[in-house]
């Protein structure tokens, strides 16, 4: 009987453990596949699946394995970077209602829709700022310096100051910035919680 025991005491940690991987893996083939068909479910599915892991690691749990752990910092980050896209793109969506118009180059366009003279595009190149920021703010908390999540809030409002005028950027950076960092919080956690003590 004792046996039985201590073969289950080995046996479900790593058991456990290999849900929390699993978990990790689905949110970031549901994330590359959000991104390359954009659909609301991919997108549920990714995060789903995330906050489920995040959760596994929260609770009281059979101890961390260190491997499991090493292995969690390149997937926790990967979905931080790829998984935090499609989030963003689906809260905007959903937040403005289809009111805002993308611009020829990934922007989008503001003023008067009956003066084209006075129409331009702002808030180019948010792809690839969100992909640095969720980088930048995952692997700040994943190395314990929570701090500098600050810092690249800053430059990225000090980089985008002057083309806030419009409410509909205020209201789109706003948006796009808070969902991305709690994608890359939610992600930096994962890491964080399943580290041995």
């Amino acid at each position: 009987m004792s046996g039985l025991l201590i073969a289950l005491g080995h046996i479900v940690p790593m058991l456990y453990w290999t849900l929390v991987l699993l978990l990790a893996v689905a949110s970031l083939c549901f994330a590359v596949v959000a991104l390359r068909m954009p659909r609301r479910v991919f997108v549920y599915l990714s995060a789903g699946t995330l906050a489920l892991a995040v959760t596994l690691v929260a609770i009281p749990s059979p101890g961390p394995i260190a491997l499991v752990h090493v292995l969690l910092g390149p997937l926790a980050l990967a979905v931080a970077v790829l998984g935090g896209a499609p989030a963003v793109l689906l809260t905007l969506a959903i937040a403005t209602r289809g009111t805002m118009h993308e611009g020829p180059q990934g922007g989008i366009v503001v003023g008067d829709p009956g003066e084209e003279a006075n129409r331009q595009e702002v808030l180019r190149g948010g792809m690839t700022i969100g992909l640095f920021e969720r980088f930048a703010t995952t692997a700040a908390i994943m190395a314990g310096f929570a701090p500098a999540v600050a810092v690249v809030v800053a430059i990225k409002s000090v980089g985008r100051f002057t083309e806030l005028n419009e409410a509909a950027a205020r209201e789109r950076f706003i948006i796009g910035t808070l969902v991305s960092l709690v994608w890359a919080g939610a992600c930096a956690a994962l890491f964080v919680l399943s580290a041995p003590s």
